[in-house]
C-alpha cells in the first residue's frame, strides 16, 4: 500500500510540474543581479529583462544582492525555488573562477540549470605608455629579460584578472609581481597613473583610457578580435593559440527547474541576441550580445572550471 501511495504522489508531482511549466509565467520573474546597480552586469541585466517582458508578457523584477565578488546573489540563486520565477544573471566570475579559487556554499556544475550566456567582453591587455613595450610579443620578451621586475594590477587574488594574467605567465613562461586592487577600475587607474606597469582588464574600463591614450593597448584575451576594437590582435593569434579568456554573463536557473521553462527562456533569449536594438544598448556597454543552448552553456562552464582548477594546482607546486 506503502508504495502504491508514493507512486501516486511520484505521478501527481510529474503532472503538477507539467501543469506549472505550460502555463509559465503566470506572475512576475525574479531576475537577481548578483552585483550593485550601476555597474556593467546591472546594465546587462537590465536590458535582459526588459527584453523578457515583452517576449514573455510578464513583470520581471530586477533584484540587486551583491557580494563577495558576485557569490552573495549567486548563493541565493542556488538555494531559491526551482520553479522558473527566480532566475540569476550570473557572471563568469561567481561561477567559473571563485568555486574553484575558494569555498562557496554551491557547486558550479551541480547547483543550476544554464540556459544561455547573454553577453561577452573580453578583456584587454593594457600598459603604461612610459613602457618600452608596443605589442604582445614585446611584453612576452621585456618580462623575459627582466624577471621579476614588471607589475600587474588586478581586482584581487582569485579573480578572473589575476587568473588570466597567472594562465598567461604560466603558457610564456615568465613572472611578473601582482599588485592587488578592490576591483578592475582601481587596477585600470593605476595603469594611468604609473603606480603598476599593466593589467588585463575590462574592455569596460580599457577603452575610455585607450581613447584618451593615457595606456597602450597591446591585445585581447578572447579568442577571436573584438568588433570594438578590430585593430587590436588576440594573444591566441600572436603566441598563444589556445589562449581565450573572456568575461560573460548569463541567464541561470536553479537545478532542478523543468525542462519546458528552460526551453521558453531559452526560445526568448535566442530572439534577443538577433534584436536590433538590444544589439546597440549592448554596445554601449562594450558588450557583444551573444546566444548559446543550455548544453552549450553548461559545456562552457565545465571547461572553465576545469582549465583554471588545472592552472591552480600548476601555480601552487601541486601535481
Amino acid at each position: 500500500m506503502k508504495k502504491v501511495t508514493l507512486a501516486v504522489i511520484s505521478i501527481a508531482a510529474l503532472f503538477c510540474s507539467a501543469a506549472s511549466a505550460e502555463t509559465w509565467p503566470s506572475k512576475p520573474i525574479k531576475l537577481v543581479v548578483p552585483y550593485a546597480p550601476g555597474g556593467y552586469t546591472d546594465g546587462v541585466s537590465r536590458i535582459t529583462a526588459r527584453f523578457m517582458e515583452k517576449d514573455l508578457g510578464q513583470t520581471v523584477v530586477v533584484e540587486n544582492r551583491a557580494g563577495g565578488g558576485g557569490i552573495v546573489g549567486t548563493d541565493f540563486l542556488s538555494k531559491s525555488a526551482n520553479d522558473g520565477y527566480t532566475l540569476c544573471v550570473c557572471s563568469v566570475g561567481a561561477v567559473s573562477v571563485a568555486p574553484v579559487a575558494q569555498k562557496t556554499s554551491y557547486d558550479p556544475l551541480k547547483s543550476f540549470r544554464p540556459i544561455s550566456i547573454v553577453s561577452t567582453i573580453p578583456q584587454t591587455v593594457i600598459v603604461n605608455p612610459s613602457l618600452p613595450i608596443n605589442s604582445i610579443e614585446e611584453l612576452v620578451s621585456y618580462a623575459k629579460a627582466n624577471p621579476g621586475k614588471l607589475n600587474y594590477g588586478s581586482s584581487g587574488a582569485g579573480g578572473l584578472m589575476y587568473f588570466s594574467v597567472a594562465l598567461f605567465e604560466a603558457r610564456t613562461g615568465t613572472k611578473m609581481v601582482h599588485v592587488p586592487f578592490k576591483g578592475g577600475a582601481p587596477a585600470t587607474a593605476a595603469v594611468v597613473s604609473g603606480e603598476v606597469n599593466l593589467t588585463f582588464t575590462n574592455m569596460t574600463d580599457a577603452l575610455p583610457q585607450m581613447e584618451a591614450k593615457t595606456v597602450r593597448a597591446l591585445a585581447v584575451t578572447s579568442k577571436d578580435r573584438s568588433e570594438f576594437t578590430p585593430q587590436l590582435p588576440t594573444i591566441a593569434e600572436k603566441i598563444l593559440p589556445n589562449y581565450n579568456v573572456e568575461s560573460w554573463n548569463g541567464v541561470m536557473a536553479p537545478a532542478g527547474t523543468p525542462e519546458a521553462i528552460i526551453q521558453k527562456l531559452s526560445a526568448t533569449y535566442k530572439k534577443m541576441a538577433a534584436d536590433p536594438e538590444v544589439k546597440k544598448q549592448m554596445a554601449v556597454l562594450g558588450a557583444s550580445t551573444v546566444f548559446t543552448t543550455p548544453d552549450e552553456y553548461q559545456g562552457r562552464i565545465n571547461a572553465e572550471v576545469e582549465q583554471w582548477r588545472t592552472l591552480l594546482k600548476e601555480i601552487s607546486g601541486k601535481k
